[in-house]
């Protein structure tokens, strides 16, 4: 079973397709997986892909470290395709489809710019569509379970 370096993941009383379990682990695949690639570069961007394009993953973003390069995926109609950025000038931008108001600059990433990065998803998460997101997630979550 593979374990991602980082994921995200929604409540599942808001909707989320995965939970946590009583011992501590992921039941269901999350929303969002990463990976950093370094030396595994073709097993993440082949056999990993496949197993969590196969779970259901709806977003999967690997950073192939060597390459210098991020790949930014999102699932559409049982296959992963790829995301394509709001912006490419001045800097590679993501928005992520699952989570409103998550913003990536790959640009800023992958130059070690941390300040840039968290300045884009500064402003992702003071978006409306990442307030809607917001609104929408606790309208779920407060819902009475039928």
């Amino acid at each position: 079973m593979p374990q991602p370096d980082a994921y995200l993941m929604i409540r599942e009383k808001s909707g989320g397709q995965s939970q946590i379990s009583s011992d501590g682990y992921v039941v269901g695949a999350p929303e969002l997986v990463c990976e950093v690639a370094a030396s595994t570069v073709s097993f993440d961007l082949h056999a990993k892909r496949n197993l969590y394009r196969r779970a259901g993953v709806r977003e999967y973003i690997v950073w192939r470290t060597y390459d210098r390069e991020i790949d930014y995926f999102i699932l559409r109609d049982g296959d992963f395709a790829r995301l394509a950025p709001v912006s490419t000038e001045p800097a590679v931008v993501y928005h992520s489809e699952v989570f409103p108001g998550l913003w990536l600059d790959a640009s800023a990433m992958l130059r070690g710019d941390l300040k840039s990065v968290l300045d884009q998803l500064q402003q992702g998460s003071a978006s409306p569509e990442h307030d809607a997101f917001v609104e929408q997630m606790t309208a779920r979550s407060t819902r009475p379970l039928t």
